[in-house]
C-alpha cells in the first residue's frame, strides 16, 4: 500500500462535514470507511445519506465503504472496525467526527438528554480510539483526528455540547501524550468561519441552508468556511508531511480556539 492509501474510519462520515472528509479522503486514494445514521438525530436534519453519499461517490468514479451504525454502541463500532480489517486488511486512522450538538442551558436540558449527548460526542471517541488503537499499533503507527468546536471552550446556550466538546479537546491531549511512543499522533481540528453545512448547523436554523452564515466575519480567504477546508486539513493531519504533528489543534477559520469570533467587519 503507498503512503497516500491508507486506511481510514470517519464516524459520522455520511452528512456534512463528515461527507466532504469522506469524499476528500477518497479523492486522494485513502481507503475510507464512513458510518452514521439513516435516523435523523435530536438537533439535527441529517437522515437517510447513505444512497446520497454512494450516488455521489459512484458519479466521481471513487470507492468507500460505507455503514450505519452508532458511534455510542460498542457493538456498533466493533463492527466498522473489523469490517475495516476484513476488507482492506489494516487500519491507520480514525477520524472522530460524529456530534450531536441541540442548544439549551443545564435548566432546559433533562437528563435523558444530556446522557445522549455525551453518549456520542465524547463516549464515541473513547470507543472508536479505545477499538481501534490496537490495530494502528500493529501497523507501526497512524493518526486519530478527532473534530472538536469552538464551543470547547464554552459558548452560550450550549452547555452539555461545550462540556463535550471540551472533554474532547483534554482526551485528545491525553492520548497524544499515551501514545506518542507508539507513533501515533491525535489531533484536533476546529471548524470555524461560520456557514459550514452539516445536520447539526441546519437543525439549529430550522433546515434553512440560506440562513447560514448571515452576519458570519467568515475567514482569512473572504468567505466562510466549507467542509472541503475541514476535510483539507483533515487529509494533511493524515499526511507524511504531519508526522511530527500530535497533540495540535488546528483552528480551521475566525480563530475559534482562541476566544473569538472576530469582530464584525469595519463599514467603509
Amino acid at each position: 500500500m503507498t503512503q497516500s492509501g491508507k486506511v481510514v474510519i470517519v464516524s459520522g462520515g455520511t452528512f456534512g462535514i463528515g461527507r466532504a472528509i469522506t469524499l476528500g479522503l477518497a479523492s486522494r486514494g485513502h481507503k475510507v470507511v464512513a458510518f452514521g445514521l439513516e435516523a435523523a438525530q435530536v438537533s439535527s436534519v441529517a437522515e437517510a445519506a447513505i444512497p446520497g453519499l454512494r450516488n455521489e461517490l459512484a458519479s466521481r468514479k471513487l470507492e468507500a465503504t460505507i455503514l450505519e451504525a452508532d458511534v455510542s454502541r460498542a457493538s456498533d463500532v466493533k463492527r466498522v472496525v473489523d469490517t475495516a480489517i476484513e476488507t482492506y486488511g489494516r487500519l491507520d486512522a480514525v477520524v472522530n467526527n460524529a456530534a450531536i450538538g441541540p442548544l439549551g442551558t443545564v435548566l432546559d436540558t433533562d437528563e435523558d438528554l444530556f446522557d445522549r449527548v455525551v453518549s456520542v460526542n465524547l463516549k464515541g471517541p473513547y470507543l472508536m480510539s479505545r477499538m481501534a488503537i490496537p490495530h494502528i499499533k500493529r501497523q507501526g503507527g497512524g493518526s486519530i483526528v478527532n473534530i472538536g468546536s469552538g464551543a470547547g471552550w464554552g459558548k452560550p446556550n450550549m452547555a452539555v455540547y461545550s462540556a463535550t466538546k471540551g472533554g474532547l479537546h483534554t482526551l485528545s491531549a491525553a492520548m497524544a501524550y499515551d501514545f506518542i511512543y507508539d507513533r501515533i499522533r491525535v489531533n484536533t481540528v476546529i471548524p470555524g468561519g461560520g456557514g459550514i453545512v452539516s445536520g447539526m448547523s441546519l437543525g439549529r436554523v430550522g433546515g434553512d441552508q440560506s440562513r447560514l452564515g448571515k452576519g458570519s466575519p467568515g475567514t482569512a480567504a473572504g468567505r466562510v468556511a466549507t467542509g472541503d477546508d475541514i476535510a483539507n486539513v483533515v487529509a494533511f493531519l493524515l499526511s507524511p508531511e504531519a508526522e511530527t504533528l500530535s497533540g495540535t489543534v488546528i483552528d480551521v477559520g475566525c480563530f475559534a480556539n482562541q476566544g473569538g469570533p472576530v469582530p464584525p467587519k469595519p463599514a467603509g
